[in-house]
């Protein structure tokens, strides 16, 4: 019996070994970008603020859909068939469910409900796509060196280091020198000593001695839902600064008709009432800059958060005292958290019923402050939950100088 050898000849395809992970590293992007479309909705959700920084929370979002196979949803004949001449990549669908034929008519329909994503995030995952591009605006960069924020540098080349690290560009160029050096130039049979690594250090990368004054208005005409913005604002503003800078100061300071400085949890929990006078709360940070932050020592920065109901023989005295806080100040923000539409026409009565003042005068602090026309003056409104987020953005806006360092 003549014997015959048995080969078999197998070839390892590596790219089907990486699919997986490539199909979870685009799955993890869409949820991302799906994440960064509803932030200005996430940022003022009541269950992630009072979550703490490593738990993980559930976010349902509606734009994201799942890749999967229909099994013939129109009751047709034949499954995959169209009527022909169709252009590629064009999308086929039959319909969405829920009323009508369409399912986007109006009125009660038979059919289910169209179904959601819900994604697992950290709240530290969820801060890094709210604070990606926002930072401390106008910094002088006084080189005192107190306030610091991490920077990743690649400052060094190696042999020898994590795959995840490989630095490609130069690992061809050490191939090509040494096939040229052997007589044989070209890109072939990369060796491990052409391997090139990118190495780095985290470096503290010196700043300036910086606090925050944060100022909120606790009176009575501060509704639960104005005191919700305002404390919203602030929740994100601390986070934001405890991320990003090492040792920045932050100054509470809460105001009825007087001012007074208070902790973090009396200003976050602590409830007041009476009137308003919002005089008071500037006079009382322009003291504090006099007994214990000077400008020629830190970078200061004010934000108030306000209903605008103040007193109207207290506003020409706002006026001027905002004027003298931004002779200090980086930036001094203003936000006048206004009714929102449901609210609107009583708010209207209210002021214009009520108030022995004419209905075409000025009648809330905001109004009053935009007669300041200063570079380092930031005025916004908000009136529903999505605008924190727009708030946030507005006062921590880099200019393009300012985010390339």
């Amino acid at each position: 019996m003549s014997g015959r050898a048995s080969f078999s000849i197998a070839r390892e395809d590596w790219s089907l070994h990486r699919q997986g992970e490539l199909d979870q590293r685009r799955h993890q992007e869409k949820v991302k970008e799906a994440l960064r479309r509803n932030l200005a909705d996430l940022v003022s959700e009541e269950a992630i603020i009072t979550a703490s920084g490593d738990k993980i929370i559930k976010i349902p979002i509606r734009s994201l859909e799942e890749f999967r196979f229909r099994y013939n949803p129109g009751k047709q004949n034949y499954v995959g068939q169209g009527e022909g001449n169709t252009p590629q990549g064009k999308a086929l669908e039959p319909g969405k469910p829920g009323g009508g034929e369409s399912g986007w008519e109006k009125g009660a329909g038979e059919g289910p409900g169209a179904d959601y994503y819900e994604a697992e995030i950290t709240v530290e995952e969820l801060e890094e796509l709210i604070f990606e591009d926002l930072g401390l605006p106008r910094l002088k960069n006084r080189d005192f060196g107190e306030v610091t924020k991490e920077v990743v540098k690649f400052n060094d080349v190696r042999k020898k280091g994590l795959a995840a690290n490989l630095d490609k560009k130069r690992t061809l160029l050490a191939t090509l020198r040494r096939t040229a050096q052997e007589g044989n130039p070209g890109l072939r049979n990369i060796a491990p000593d052409d391997l090139r690594f990118k190495t780095w250090e985290i470096v503290p990368h010196p700043q300036a001695r910086a606090v925050v004054l944060a100022m909120m208005d606790t009176s009575g005409s501060m509704g639960r839902r104005e005191k919700y913005l305002a404390r919203s604002f602030f929740y994100w503003m601390v986070r934001f600064l405890r991320t990003r800078y090492q040792s920045v100061e932050i100054v509470f300071l809460a105001h009825d008709a007087a001012a007074r400085e208070v902790n973090e949890e009396q200003f976050f929990t602590k409830g007041e009432s009476g009137g308003t006078r919002c005089s008071s709360v500037y006079q009382l940070a322009l003291e504090l800059i006099a007994e214990r932050y000077s400008s020629a020592v830190y970078e200061i920065y004010a934000f108030h958060f306000s209903d605008g109901e103040n007193l109207p023989s207290d506003n020409e005295l706002c006026v001027e005292l905002v004027k003298q806080l931004l002779e200090y100040c980086n930036l001094v923000g203003y936000g006048e958290i206004g009714p929102d539409e449901g609210d609107l026409a009583a708010h209207y009565d209210l002021y214009y019923g009520a108030y022995p003042f004419a209905a075409d005068s000025k009648f809330t602090l905001g109004d009053e402050l935009k007669r300041i026309k200063h570079p380092h003056f930031v005025s916004l409104s908000i009136s529903h939950k999505g605008d924190v987020y727009r708030a946030l953005r507005e006062f921590f806006k880099l200019s393009e100088k300012e985010a390339a360092v």
